[in-house]
Parts: structure tokens; sequence; C-alpha cells
């Protein structure tokens, strides 16, 4: 959990929301919908994002989670987080957790070559990440804010910078 490990003895039907929250204090993950509909619960599974509330606890027992107290590390912030500030990305504050987890793997979705559905050409090498990328790969995470616009400037801008290193 967050490179660290933990043990819990749970009942085969808590959720990996209810585990995070409840038993571990992980409490940045949020429970939106807790129907996996709004992404505000969604976290980092061996690098993949999953929506916390629709899977049991029990079936990740041996992968490495991540959530958003986990992406900083040690350190002061993710560069993702700044962007998100520095972009006006976030609001109310309540999506923003998901939003970051969710980029971090949609971006990793992304450099490994999965295609969207509005990927120009299936066969193509590096698709552009477009804004209509971004868009349509982060569709699963809402924000009821408003704060769209934002997010997919600071993913752009994360993006880039990234490119560049």
């Amino acid at each position: 959990m967050n490179g660290a490990d933990a043990s819990l003895d749970l009942p085969p039907q808590v959720s990996l929301l209810d585990a995070l929250r409840e038993r571990l204090g992980l409490t940045g993950t949020k429970k939106g919908c807790d129907q996996g509909a709004c992404g505000a619960c969604t976290v980092l599974a061996d690098g993949e994002r999953i929506n916390s509330c629709l899977a049991l606890a029990v079936q990740y027992a041996g992968r490495e989670i991540t959530t958003i107290e986990g992406i900083a590390g040690d350190g002061p912030g993710h560069p993702l987080q700044a962007a998100f500030v520095r972009n006006d990305g976030l609001q109310c504050g309540y999506c923003t957790s998901g939003q970051i987890c969710s980029a971090i793997g949609m971006l990793a979705e992304h450099g490994a070559g999965m295609p969207s559905a509005v990927t120009g050409h299936l066969c193509a090498d590096g698709a552009e990440l477009t804004d209509d990328e971004i868009r349509e790969r982060m569709s699963g995470n809402l924000c009821r804010c408003g704060a769209y616009n934002g997010i997919v400037d600071a993913i752009r801008e994360f993006a880039a910078a990234e490119a560049e290193r």
C-alpha cells in the first residue's frame, strides 16, 4: 500500500475503497457515487487505474495499491498535483484525488499505445495526446464543479513536461 506492506483481516464483501478509508485511514480516496460512475475513488493497482468502490479488497491481496497519499512519495507533491493548482484544475477538490490517480494511469495507457474511442488511426505509432484524447480518456472521472478545462490543461502541461525529460 503506497510502497509499504499492509495486512488486514477483512470479510470478503469489503470493498477496496472501504478498506482504504475505514481500515487504513487513507481518506484521500473519496466515496462519491459508490457505483463506479464518478471516478472519485480511482486508485492505481499495479499502476493501472481502477474504481476502488467496485473492487473487493480481497481481490487485490498482494497487489501494489497506490492512493493519492502515495502519489507524492516523500516529496513536496507530485508534479501533476502542482499542474492542477497552476491550471485551476480543481475547485472544491472532492474529485481531485481520483482525477490525479486516473490521469497518471491514463498517461501510462497512452504511453503504452492503447487507443481510445477518438484515436484517429489505430495502427499509428504514438497517437498525439490532443485535448480530445485527454477528455475521452478521462471521461470516467466527473467534476461537479466543472473544472474540466483546467484539468485538461494540467494534464497536457504535465504530459508535455514529461515528454521533454
